[in-house]
């Protein structure tokens, strides 16, 4: 048996070379579609709250540590649905993971604003749960079905991302009057996850729910693995631990950090921005157009990156416009708003190369699935007491100062990580 073969949207969709080259390309096109939808779902749960923090705290009479316990929760719920999402995805398929993962998330975001502050919680955990699960089988798509456009293909992926995360802080202020207050305006975006569910259904509507790119399935008659990832024997490869790979950390490290920085940006820039005489609605635009920005780099980079050996230096060269926009904000935050989160917009770009170097790093999808996993999930372990520490940070000191002075450490860490896990060498 081979030990990795191109994988096509065979792998997934379940079209075969004997159907035709219009076929093919046809479910090559929707499964793409797909994919965007659900990228697209993957931060409006977390940017469409930063925007309306405070009226949530106040109208449900919470405090600042259940705010900075509502931020918290997305980093811990991906740390820990990140690292069981390619065990489920070899107990029930490829498939039916990303189907239930939508589906938790539309739940979730429709029971966060049913009641009180513990429901809010609640509601939010089930959410981050089915993004937690999305985004680690995400990129296991792109790199079974897009096999020769990863790069590509990764950074269209994480446009999508972004363009969903400036949606959802840019449009859930002007939603709240329209929708009778922040709790329609949150709820609404469930109508988003709903249809990505659906699409994602019928573009995979052929797939056989049974397979999975995580372990050994059906066999066409030549011996050749039928419906997976791809042909190499995963039996051994499934369950590969990378624990005991530096390199697997040094991306785990570069991952964490970056995204420790993004959901601190995420929820807490707003009242940053507010803070620093900045309106609401302006702060929601602003915090839209750091996710806006990330669509050009997204789009160019990855691709361009992923034909060279090495990514260390774009992502240095990203990585510097975060610390100059943390070290603006720290030092000036009313100065120039506009420049600092344009800059941290361009630092956080980041993330597509994270993605990136996650599929660049492994030779195979079951390498991708394992180092997915591991990235993501004690990466967001490592993010998720970002935003708790930063709320805590400024309750006890009652200023920004600090908080900034620990994020710089992070986004300097970042670029340690980063520039060592660009390097060319497989896990």
């Amino acid at each position: 048996m081979p030990i990795e073969r191109e994988a096509s949207v065979r792998d997934v969709t379940g079209a075969s070379p004997s159907d035709g080259p219009a076929p093919r390309a046809l479910a090559g096109l929707l499964l793409a579609v797909a994919v965007v939808l659900a990228a697209a779902n993957l931060r409006p749960a977390i940017t469409s709250v930063g925007s309306v923090l405070d009226e949530m705290r106040d109208g449900l009479g919470a405090s600042d540590t259940w705010a900075g316990a509502l931020t918290t929760l997305p980093g811990l719920c991906f740390a820990v649905a990140g690292l069981a999402a390619p065990r489920l995805a070899r107990r029930i398929g490829l498939r039916a993971a990303v189907a239930a993962a939508l589906l938790v998330l539309s739940v979730g975001l429709v029971l966060r604003v049913l009641d009180g502050p513990a429901v809010v919680l609640g509601g939010t955990l089930v959410a981050c749960t089915g993004i937690a699960l999305a985004n680690v089988l995400i990129p296991v798509v792109v790199k079974a079905s897009f096999a020769a456009r990863v790069g590509l293909m990764t950074g269209i992926y994480t446009a999508a991302l972004q363009a969903g995360g400036a949606l959802g802080s840019a449009v859930t202020p002007p939603l709240e009057p329209a929708l009778g207050g922040w709790r329609g305006a949150l709820a609404s975006w469930a109508v988003l996850a709903a249809v990505a569910l659906l699409v994602w259904l019928v573009a995979t509507a052929r797939r056989s729910a049974s397979a999975s790119a995580f372990g050994s399935g059906p066999k066409d008659s030549d011996g050749d693995m039928a419906d997976t990832a791809d042909t190499t024997d995963t039996t051994d490869t499934a369950h590969r631990s990378l624990l005991r790979v530096p390199l697997a950390w040094l991306v785990t490290g570069f991952f964490g950090c970056q995204a420790c920085l993004a959901y601190v940006v995420m929820g807490w820039l707003p009242q940053v921005l507010m803070d620093a005489g900045v309106s609401r609605g302006d702060a929601g635009l602003l915090l839209g157009l750091i996710s806006l920005l990330g669509l050009p780099v997204s789009l160019t980079i990855p691709a361009l990156a992923a034909r060279r050996g090495s990514q260390s230096g774009w992502i240095v060269t990203l990585g510097s416009f975060g610390i100059a926009a943390v070290l603006g904000l720290m030092l000036a935050p009313s100065a120039s708003p506009l420049l600092w989160c344009v800059l941290m917009g361009l630092g956080m770009s980041v993330f597509s190369l994270a993605l990136t170097t996650i599929a660049l790093r492994a030779r195979n999808s079951a390498d991708t699935a394992a180092l997915s996993g591991m990235a993501q999930g004690l990466g967001y372990l490592l993010a998720a007491a970002g935003p708790f520490l930063f709320g805590l940070l400024h309750d006890v000191t009652g200023d920004w100062t600090v908080p900034f002075v620990f994020l710089l450490v992070v986004v300097l860490a970042q670029l340690v990580f980063g520039y060592l896990a660009g390097r060319p060498r497989y896990v």
